[in-house]
């Protein structure tokens, strides 16, 4: 990757949770973002306050990943905004937990169309629009793998995620465009947490080695490293930062 010019990465879903640490962590490398949020408008705004209270530059823009035209105008708002883009982190997700023979087709499409289309439009538009040398690090979970009750729709999106992951390393090579997976493990986040009984986190927590819920901050480092010249070599894989649980 280049270090002669300002990087700028995008993230998707960054208003919150995993993402609104990604985009702290990535400023602090010097890397201009472009924050993205749905709904939560003051959160993006305040992230980006943030950012900028501490000398970096960022951006906040709604865009629906779930829809095609969403990562189309987060691709628009880097270079509006920034004059392109080099990083683009497909973390925008949701988790609806429920017993595969009670799930309605419209939960499960949700998770397809966020999971799962909005991470395929991100790496097709990445593979357009990234400059030469960039990076494209999507999120799968460590729950492939373990296939736990009730997680059917989301382990079937994020299986998904990472064959894309391999096939597209393979084919934006060519440009020194690295695409990786981060899978993470439990992770104390309002998605993760929400729904969930005290007796059911800390039967979770049991499976970890480690004996805690990883913390957001913790992903976004393995993001950064992906994301930085240390990262360069690593291309087609799934980290699986989960505390040893699988």
């Amino acid at each position: 990757m280049t270090t002669d010019r300002e990087r700028v990465a995008i993230v998707t879903g960054a208003s919150k949770g995993i993402g609104a640490a990604i985009a702290r962590r990535l400023a602090r490398d010097g890397i201009a973002v472009v924050v993205n949020y749905a709904t939560s408008r003051g959160a993006a705004d305040a992230i980006v306050a943030e950012i900028e209270a501490g000398g970096g530059k960022a951006v906040a823009v709604r865009a629906d990943i779930g829809s095609p035209s969403g990562i189309v105008d987060l691709f628009d708002a880097a270079e509006e905004s920034f004059g392109g883009a080099d990083i683009l982190v497909n973390n925008a997700g949701i988790m609806k937990l429920t017993p595969l023979i009670e799930t309605d087709d419209a939960t499960f499409e949700q998770h397809i169309a966020i999971n799962l289309t909005g991470t395929f439009r991100g790496i097709r538009e990445a593979g357009r629009r990234l400059r030469d040398g960039g990076r494209i690090i999507n999120f799968s979970s460590s729950t492939v793998g373990v296939y736990g009750p009730g997680y059917g729709p989301y382990v079937a999106s994020k299986a998904a995620v990472e064959a894309m992951t391999h096939v597209a390393s393979k084919e934006l090579g060519k440009r020194a465009i690295t695409v990786n997976a981060v899978a993470p493990g439990p992770i104390e986040t309002e998605l993760f947490m929400n729904g969930k009984s005290d007796e059911l986190v800390q039967r979770i927590v049991g499976t970890i080695p480690l004996g805690r819920l990883g913390q957001p901050e913790e992903i976004a480092e393995v993001v950064a490293f992906l994301a930085g010249p240390q990262g360069g070599w690593v291309n087609g894989q799934v980290l699986r930062a989960n505390g040893g649980m699988i």
